[in-house]
């Protein structure tokens, strides 16, 4: 058995043969491909032994506090409030080969396959985030994407029932303004409304709002408030690249979450027929994930947000 410290350069360089990971080990691997991504660090992580199961929410009333009478016990008890987010992982892969003349050749010698793993690595964390907010399994089957985003629902797909929807639409053919933000703030009730709210965007519907930021300063003669800029309405942006551009979601990043099993597996093979008469090294991750949103009330999904002709990033 490997001890931690290769199993951990193993990780990193994928030098392994085969093998299921331990529970701390695998638990490293996944936090490795969140830290490639954007919301990486934001968002909540919950990693499980089973691939089905519950996650437990815990939590209390306001204006508990009662007056006391001396000597008097009026019955009054608070209590705590018990509810529940289930979660059902879905099983994926990554594999990927390299042929031995390549890495004898190539200027990187040995280091290619080490290259190319962290490559793999580090674009297994991207691709998986993509799933988390764009996953939806009713891809239609002519869509250029269905294998990818029919793996499972995302939030954005979640977010279709029991959350706040501001739909831009119909207001002002969808135009990027600051009542884009406080109109959303609106139907985001107060309780959540905690100093914890971020906006989450595409990087260009940031770029649109400093575009349009700018615009206004020009017409108007103003000063440009940076605050404003980086944070409308006092909530600050935070650009995710798979975002769709034509959406906004706010929320506290850590009301999001994803659910992972400790099964990951991290598979190379050189032997083989196939390994032996294509002169390849084989290579495989597996893993199984599954977004969750802990509480849909403590989000508002902002659609409808109008783009410049050819941008493309619209989505339905």
């Amino acid at each position: 058995m490997p001890t931690n410290q290769q199993i951990m350069k193993t990780i990193t360089t994928g030098s392994i043969t085969s093998g299921l990971l331990s529970p701390e080990q695998a638990q490293k691997f996944i936090q490795q491909t969140f830290e490639s991504t954007a919301l990486g660090g934001l968002i909540r992580k919950e990693t499980r032994k089973a691939k089905t199961g519950e996650i437990d929410k815990i939590g209390i009333d306001s204006r508990i506090l009662r007056k006391k009478t001396e000597n008097t016990d009026d019955g009054y008890r608070a209590k705590t409030k018990f509810s529940k987010v289930e979660y059902a992982t879905t099983a994926v892969r990554l594999p990927w080969e390299i042929t031995e003349e390549s890495l004898n050749e190539n200027i990187e010698g040995q280091n290619f396959e080490d290259i190319t793993t962290k490559l793999m690595t580090t674009q297994l964390g991207v691709d998986l985030e993509d799933i988390y907010i764009n996953g939806d399994e009713d891809t239609p089957s002519d869509d250029e994407d269905y294998d990818f985003l029919k793996i499972n629902n995302g939030w954005l797909q979640q977010l279709k029932t029991g959350s706040h929807i501001e739909d831009r639409s119909a207001k002002n053919s969808g135009a990027i303004s600051l009542d884009v933000f406080y109109d959303a703030l609106e139907q985001m009730p107060n309780k959540f409304n905690d100093g914890t709210l971020k906006w989450l965007v595409a990087p260009s519907t940031k770029q649109k709002w400093e575009q349009y930021l700018l615009n206004q300063s020009i017409n108007n003669g103003g000063g440009l408030s940076d605050s404003v800029m980086r944070a409308p309405a006092g909530i600050e942006f935070v650009p995710v690249p798979r975002m769709p551009a034509d959406k906004i979601l706010l929320s506290n990043p850590r009301n999001l979450g994803v659910v992972n099993t400790y099964d990951v597996k991290i598979r190379k093979t050189t032997e083989g027929e196939k390994a032996i008469m294509q002169d390849k090294r084989f290579y495989v991750v597996h893993l199984d994930f599954d977004p969750v949103i802990e509480e849909k009330d403590a989000t508002v999904l902002v659609k409808g947000i109008l783009q410049p002709a050819g941008d493309g990033g619209a989505t339905e």
